[in-house]
């Protein structure tokens, strides 16, 4: 397989935080722009409730750093009560849409045939999809790892995929707001196996280029080790992400 090492991204989901025109939410935002003036070799992406999504927008103009959604329905429009379509995002200001996390997949028993349905529906708007890969504890005990994440890779993952329009994150669901976190090693295999399912599905060349990031209690004193591991191209970052010396401390890997 072609070994090309494509571009980084840390992107933050900053999930259910934050309200609208909150002045500290902004200027967590400001302080990450004046941080991340160094140029790191990496983009940078911020995923804020949707709600702040049209403000991050214009805070984040000219600055590079990019504004991703959360989730997504399936429809363009429709009667769907509550629901926001990839169209809607982009319009608020998303280049990207996380699908298929964990908290989507387990709160509301979403299924890797919907996760596929909702990546589409981001291709179709001209989004990104950021699709969600990640074991349960039980899973990992089980050392079912591989065969979850594999599963969730080739049933979620849409078609046409390209390395501009999809992004692939692994994130252990027991990682997750724990404080736990696989070792090295570990991430190595589940990436390498993700790389060689991609291959299988799309071809040598484009799986070589999309980009799969790491998730599951990422911060400062973990990010290089982390960032550095083969076919880790960057991170999704949680709770981390919502103070702006820590994002920065994840981010500075790149530096």
């Amino acid at each position: 397989m072609a070994q090309r090492k494509p571009r980084a991204l840390v992107a933050g989901n900053w999930k259910m935080n934050g309200l609208k025109g909150s002045r500290k939410e902004l200027a967590a935002l400001s302080r990450l722009l004046e941080r991340a003036s160094g140029k790191p070799a990496c983009e940078i992406m911020i995923c804020p409730p949707a709600t702040l999504l049209m403000a991050f927008r214009e805070a984040a103009k000219g600055t590079g750093i990019k504004i991703g959604a959360q989730d997504c329905h399936v429809s363009e429009s429709g009667a769907h009560t509550g629901d926001l379509s990839a169209v809607m995002m982009k319009d608020a200001g998303a280049k990207a849409i996380i699908v298929g996390h964990s908290e989507r997949r387990a709160d509301h028993g979403e299924s890797n045939n919907l996760v596929r349905a909702k990546a589409e529906a981001a291709h179709a708007a001209g989004l990104v999809a950021i699709i969600c890969l990640g074991e349960t504890i039980e899973e990992r005990n089980d050392n079912a790892t591989l065969r979850v994440v594999g599963s969730q890779l080739k049933n979620s993952l849409p078609d046409a995929v390209t390395a501009a329009n999809t992004v692939i994150a692994y994130e252990p669901v027991w990682a997750i707001g724990t404080g736990l976190t696989p070792t090295a090693d570990d991430v190595k295999k589940v990436h390498a196996h993700i790389r060689k399912r991609l291959a299988a599905e799309v071809g040598d060349e484009v799986a070589s280029r999309v980009r799969i990031l790491y998730g599951g209690s990422v911060k400062p004193s973990n990010a290089v080790e982390l960032m550095a591991v083969e076919n880790v191209d960057g991170a999704l970052v949680g709770g981390a992400s919502l103070q702006a010396a820590d994002f920065f401390g994840i981010i500075s890997a790149y530096l």
